[in-house]
């Protein structure tokens, strides 16, 4: 509960005592006078914001008078404003045995606690308890029935349990420092992931950088700091394409504040891109206005076919803020579309984040609190139907989610493993980094990955061509990217059984294209596809092939 409701919510409570007790001329339910006196110190203290000599003041009050109900409410409101929650729900409860229908509120004051520590019996019974008073002032009824809800959905979630075996990724990724928001590439070899670095270099007494991992076929690698990438202000939430060498992530600072490395902003938070020439980053660019706005935008996630980009936008970060997912288009030019929000079916009047597009296309994860779950920040799973509609997400179960707040999932391209960030007993210190297979339930579409590599015919040297892939079926343009500049490779992933054109283009060149079908690959042996072009001659043609594989 924030202050200003708090202190709503003390107002009413102390108007509704005085009337009580105004027939008997009384200003509280004490008779003690040195009780009164010191509770009046008390309240005092609260107001002028001294909560350890408003604490003292209160318990003496309870001392002289241990029925007395106002200085009981008064102390589980100071205890609160501490987040000292357990002592708070004591005295919530006293109040509630001193007096069951003093104060209507006291029942959702003592829920809130009762739910935020996973009491689910409880925290519904106070819920309903509080929504069962005729003829009073309910100031938070909504926020009950939702409770009451979120209990309901807890009790029956946990009677069927899904399957869950965390299994954390070792000290190779892991350190006594929090780890989080994990991202990888879709043949599983490279992962990268935010590290909380101590620095007293910033104001906030942190700096977050990019780590990352290599996969040997066995292990992960120890990861490495992403200098190129990394400034002395904050990196986080990396998004890597499908061919782990283009890079979207999020920098913060103030409004046309210097990020670092020349990082112009548009607000406090935005997206920047780089990509990876050989073993090299490049200079991270801003994306720019039409996807960063004065706004806070964060968390991005880049889809496999190298088109759409999903992200978080922030409004009103410092009042209780809202976050919802959004979503922009890159054009064939480049240029990306204006953000769209996606509709009420995925987005709430509360908080979305940690958005998550599956290579597949069709299959978004993300967390929030404003869908039916256990309380606090849930991971749902949403799907496209045949008319690319958001179906109604799905709460991927408990123990996977709990009362605590969960977040930062990575699904593995082949959809058997889940990647996510937990402060879990057993690690190695904060948030660690976590594995486990995905139920069944909620689990992506199956897809084949395609691998290659674009070179000229003559000197075998690497071609940065622009390549399409069409669904031959639809006319649809499945993936539109570009081949590696120091390697010509690509890696894409696509859907199953289905034939396809696969065209490239570059500057001096004859245009590629083959028709192919596509039965097989795997995210870890892809189908392989190299593409040899011809230098533009006088008189020279280029057959366009019909292959089926």
């Amino acid at each position: 509960m924030n202050r200003i409701l708090q202190i709503l919510i003390l107002i009413l409570f102390i108007g509704f005592s005085n009337n009580s007790f105004s027939q008997d001329q009384k200003r509280v339910s004490s008779t003690n006078k040195k009780a009164i006196k010191l509770y009046e110190k008390g309240r005092a203290y609260y107001d002028g914001r001294n909560n350890e000599l408003a604490e003292l003041s209160l318990l003496a009050a309870l001392g002289k008078d241990p029925n007395f109900i106002e200085a009981e409410l008064m102390l589980a409101y100071v205890y609160q404003d501490a987040r000292m929650y357990e002592k708070a729900l004591i005295h919530y409860e006293r109040s509630i045995e001193i007096n069951p229908i003093f104060f209507p509120e006291i029942y959702v004051s003592a829920a809130t606690i009762q739910l935020k520590h996973g009491d689910y019996t409880a925290a519904k019974r106070n819920f309903t308890g509080y929504l069962s008073f005729k003829g009073a002032p309910l100031m938070q009824k909504n926020f009950a029935e939702n409770g009451l809800k979120t209990c309901n959905f807890a009790i029956d979630a946990i009677k069927y349990p899904v399957p869950f075996n965390p299994i954390n990724l070792g000290d190779k990724i892991n350190s006594p420092l929090p780890e989080y928001f994990p991202s990888i590439s879709v043949d599983g070899e490279t992962l990268l992931y935010t590290r909380k670095l101590k620095s007293k270099m910033t104001y906030t007494g942190f700096n977050e950088d990019f780590f990352v991992s290599k996969f040997d076929g066995k292990n992960w690698q120890q990861s490495q700091n992403v200098q190129p990438i990394n400034s002395m202000t904050n990196e986080g939430a990396p998004s890597l394409s499908a061919n782990g060498r283009f890079l979207i992530f999020t920098s913060c600072a103030s409004i046309g504040g210097d990020y670092g490395r020349d990082r112009k902003g548009y607000g406090s938070c935005d997206l920047f891109y780089t990509y990876n020439v050989g073993d090299n980053w490049t200079k991270p660019k801003n994306l720019g206005k039409t996807i960063n706005s004065r706004h806070w935008e964060t968390q991005p996630s880049f889809s496999a076919d190298g088109k759409t980009l999903y992200f978080i936008r922030g409004v009103g970060r410092s009042t209780g803020r809202q976050q919802d997912i959004y979503t922009a288009t890159l054009s064939k030019e480049g240029v990306w579309s204006e953000p769209v929000r996606l509709n009420n079916t995925i987005n709430t009047p509360e908080i979305e984040e940690s958005v998550f597009i599956h290579p597949d296309g069709k299959t978004l994860y993300f967390s929030s609190n404003g869908h039916p779950g256990m309380g606090g920040l849930d991971l749902f799973m949403s799907q496209k139907d045949e008319n690319g509609k958001w179906k109604t997400p799905i709460n991927l179960g408990y123990p996977i989610n709990t009362f605590k707040n969960e977040n930062s999932l990575l699904v593995s391209s082949d959809g058997e493993l889940a990647y996510f960030a937990s402060d879990r007993a057993g690690g190695y210190g904060g948030l660690d980094l976590y594995k486990f297979e995905m139920p069944a339930h909620v689990k992506p579409n199956k897809v084949n990955y395609l691998k290659g590599k674009v070179y000229a015919a003559d000197t075998k040297r690497p071609i940065a061509a622009q390549f399409e892939l069409i669904d031959l079926n639809t006319g649809e343009v499945v993936v539109a990217s570009f081949a590696d500049e120091a390697t010509g490779e690509y890696l894409v992933s696509l859907p199953i059984n289905k034939e396809y054109a696969l065209n490239a283009s570059h500057n001096g060149y004859l245009f590629f294209s083959e028709n192919f079908l596509l039965t097989e690959g795997n995210a870890s042996e892809p189908f392989q596809k190299d593409v040899a072009m011809h230098k533009i001659e006088v008189n020279k043609t280029m057959v366009l092939k019909n292959v089926f594989f």
